[in-house]
């Protein structure tokens, strides 16, 4: 004969819900306690157990959502998918064929911010994508500049800098690639001057997490950079953090 408790457990989370639900009470203890009272923990993680991020370790947008994943503490099966060989399989799950892609059960994910965002919500870390409106929109349009400006501004300069890609060999392009990188980055230093500690204010964000892989980027680029205090105080904050060390400042640009 058993006596069953469940603790820290809502009580519209008492029913296990099916894989992939965000009601769910995940990493919540399961206390089986027998007659002669002997205690059994088991711990019923689902969530974790079910995710597989899809895509080269040396992606910067896979490494956002892996440096994540770490300060979620999540389980992540990372399966190193690339083009060509995998590029069919890949467009089953991501019609553009890029890589990140998560799968969390039957759920599949692709764009690396949105995957941030959708794992962040999913474990209610509203203290790195808060739930009030305005708190969540100031750390959004950070993200949201990074995949646009930010990324649109550095690509010709990468390539040809650190990937010597053929396609981007036109100097002109290039130099105008600098400036606007560095540009941006200036804007990024003001806000950090502004805050003092982390993109958004005094704690780090999804917005720190993905701008820090781009800031990372900028920095090992073999290219003239202004000096930017502001972003070398906070990349040393970042540098505290074992998810940043192990997947953005990770001698990879």
């Amino acid at each position: 004969m058993l006596r069953i408790g469940v603790g820290k457990v809502q009580p519209r989370e008492a029913e296990f819900p099916e894989h992939g639900r965000a009601d769910f009470p995940w990493g919540h203890e399961m206390h089986m306690i027998d007659l002669a009272g002997t205690c059994r923990h088991i711990v019923r993680d689902w969530a974790t157990s079910m995710l597989k991020l899809l895509g080269k370790p040396t992606s910067i947008n896979v490494r956002k959502v892996l440096w994540l994943g770490e300060e979620l503490a999540l389980q992540i099966d990372h399966a190193p998918m690339q083009a060509p060989g995998d590029a069919e399989s890949l467009r089953r799950l991501n019609p553009n064929g890029l890589v990140p892609v998560l799968i969390d059960g039957t759920a599949v994910l692709w764009e690396s911010n949105t995957i941030c965002r959708y794992l962040a919500a999913r474990q209610r870390r509203h203290d790195l994508l808060p739930a009030e409106p305005l708190a969540r929109a100031r750390v959004e349009q950070w993200m949201d500049w990074q995949a646009t400006d930010l990324n649109s501004a550095w690509r010709p300069a990468f390539m040809a800098l650190v990937r010597h890609s053929p396609a981007f060999q036109d100097a002109a392009v290039i130099d105008h690639s600098v400036a606007a990188w560095n540009r941006l980055m200036t804007v990024l230093d003001a806000q950090l001057a502004t805050t003092g500690a982390f993109v958004t204010g005094a704690d780090l964000t999804l917005a720190d997490i993905v701008l820090g892989l781009s800031a990372n980027r900028w920095r090992m680029t073999p290219m003239a950079r202004p000096a930017l205090p502001a972003v070398d105080a906070w990349i040393a904050r970042l540098e505290t953090r074992p998810g940043y060390r192990a997947h953005a400042g990770n001698g990879i640009p």
